[in-house]
């Protein structure tokens, strides 16, 4: 049995868009086994992935001393892979690949770690991210379109979204879904990806005039507090749901009529769960986050400033015009 090992640094949106690439590996290898190693802040991805196997922690941008890297390299070199698939350019991974003694390293070429991998593929930025990550599967000779992103949401998590509708009083009714917050990761690297609470004010009420018996949820995360207690005191009609693991909020998208939210993690999974989304975009780029689809609209900010996009222009999406 052939034992892969997937290395892919970032949170939990990066872990969704690199699913099809794990996906397509299962596919085209169905008796291996696919571990990955991510940050210990996107191990809750792998909840709804149906092709991993074990799910590795380890702090690729922590300040990690020679004892750390070394407890890593055991740890690799003990379940003995076969070949691995990574997304870290920097040349420190090249140089623990290297050192692991995995005979197969898959990964960019072009990095400063490229010198280190033994099938380098290129790396062709300006396209939709998740295909941009599966172009590594031509390291292993694949050459499949990518397939869709797409996972496995567990049943229980299901029965509680359905329960939560219940409790919210939509089951019947269907709702709008809104989810406005941004990672503090975001916050603290200073990337504008907040929608003033103002604004959204705006379009929750335009939401409710137009259409009465379509509620409006909102969705309130760990890091969304101040958010959502800011919008609820704006519009008290609006209700809050809080699904405490992503299963749970994936299925919460996945009954939801429209999903309206800033670039972020639970955007790429309204993708995976087919659900229409309008996503508000600062400075990064919807056609690198967003696949082609009528399903899925980005709407970028002018000046790449997120309050700077007018709620007249996002309701027009909504509505269609």
């Amino acid at each position: 049995m052939m034992r892969i090992l997937a290395l892919v640094p970032g949170g939990i949106g990066d872990q969704i868009l690199f699913f099809p690439t794990l996906d397509d590996l299962k596919q085209s290898y169905p008796d291996a086994k696919i571990d990955v190693m991510v940050e210990p802040r996107a191990k809750g991805a792998y909840r709804v992935c149906k092709s991993v196997k074990e799910v590795l922690t380890y702090d690729f941008k922590g300040r990690n001393a020679a004892a750390d890297w070394g407890n890593l390299l055991g740890v690799i070199r003990d379940r003995e892979y076969e070949a691995v698939i990574s997304l870290g350019q920097r040349l420190s991974v090249g140089v623990l690949l290297w050192l692991t003694g995995i005979p197969k390293r898959v990964g960019y070429s072009g990095s400063s770690g490229a010198r280190f991998l033994t099938d380098p593929v290129p790396l062709k930025t300006d396209q939709y991210a998740a295909q941009m990550y599966h172009d590594l599967v031509q390291g292993f000779g694949i050459k499949n379109p990518c397939p869709a992103v797409a996972i496995n949401v567990p049943k229980q998590d299901i029965q509680w979204a359905e329960s939560e509708q219940q409790r919210l009083g939509i089951k019947e009714t269907g709702y709008i879904l809104i989810h406005g917050g941004s990672s503090q990761l975001a916050v603290s690297k200073g990337i504008d990806k907040i929608y003033p609470a103002e604004k959204w004010k705006l379009i929750v009420e335009d939401c409710q005039q137009r259409q009465p018996n379509l509620p409006v949820v909102v969705v309130r995360g760990p890091e969304d507090t101040g958010f959502v207690a800011q919008l609820t005191k704006l519009c008290p009609s609006v209700k809050v749901t809080s699904p405490d693991d992503i299963g749970k909020l994936a299925a919460t998208i996945a009954a939801a009529n429209l999903m309206i939210c800033t670039d972020s993690a639970p955007m790429h999974l309204a993708v995976a769960v087919q659900t229409y989304t309008i996503a508000l975009f600062g400075p990064t780029d919807p056609e690198k986050l967003l696949p082609k689809s009528d399903r899925f609209l980005g709407i970028k900010s002018p000046t790449g400033n997120m309050a700077d996009i007018s709620p007249e222009v996002i309701l027009k999406k909504v509505w269609g015009g």
